[in-house]
């Protein structure tokens, strides 16, 4: 990927970031965490990656984001100089519950040695 790209999908995944906290009226937006952005280089996707720490069922959380996409969308168009604005998509990122399971299968192995 080129360092151009690279510094197009930082850049994507801090502003929707900020949307999220900031702006969006749902609450269960502003509990959500941008873990990263990856933009194809055609610029027409934007693949963002998110952790979600709230009360509300993972499903809920992805229809919840699938339905503010457009209007994340909009508003990154007026916050960032592009030709194209990309299209939002978003994935859930496992990889912190998979550090806290193996973190904790750490733990479990040192207290067995004690």
């Amino acid at each position: 990927m080129s360092v151009k790209i690279d510094r197009i999908s930082s850049e994507v995944g801090r502003i929707v970031s900020e949307i999220m906290l900031l702006e969006a009226r749902d609450e269960t937006l502003k509990h959500v965490t941008v873990t990263g952005c990856v933009v194809t280089n055609d610029l027409s996707f934007a693949n963002i990656y998110y952790t979600y720490m709230g009360d509300e069922s993972l499903e809920d959380v992805k229809k919840n984001l699938e339905v503010a996409a457009p209007y994340l969308r909009t508003v990154l168009a007026s916050k960032i100089e592009l030709r194209h604005t990309p299209e939002l998509r978003f994935h859930y990122d496992n990889s912190v519950e998979y550090g806290q399971n193996i973190e904790r299968i750490i733990n479990e192995l040192h207290e067995e040695e004690k």
